[in-house]
């Protein structure tokens, strides 16, 4: 068994408000499990209004799997926010 784990900060400048940030966050997290099946959740950063940091896992029988699990899912994160997203962690076990 292979265990992928990703670290993401999303920059969000725009957000006014913490109900603001956690409706983005809610958003992003109900896709991104639906598309790809992966854990996922706010990790970090969670009374920081402008930055928003979710932790991602992915289990598979085999790192190549994993992996792009894992790359699929930051190039869709990517392309439903528009905040600037940075990878901080990228990893499997």
């Amino acid at each position: 068994m292979k265990v992928g784990i990703a670290e993401l900060r999303i920059d969000i400048p725009w957000v006014q408000s913490l109900k603001e940030k956690r409706m983005i966050a809610k958003s992003i997290i109900a896709k991104t499990k639906n598309m790809f099946g992966v854990s996922i959740a706010e990790t970090a950063e969670q009374d920081t209004l402008k930055t928003l940091v979710l932790g991602i896992a992915a289990v598979g029988n085999n790192a190549a799997f994993v992996l792009t699990v894992l790359e699929k899912t930051i190039g869709y994160i990517q392309s439903i926010t528009e905040g600037d997203v940075v990878v901080l962690q990228k990893e499997w076990l």
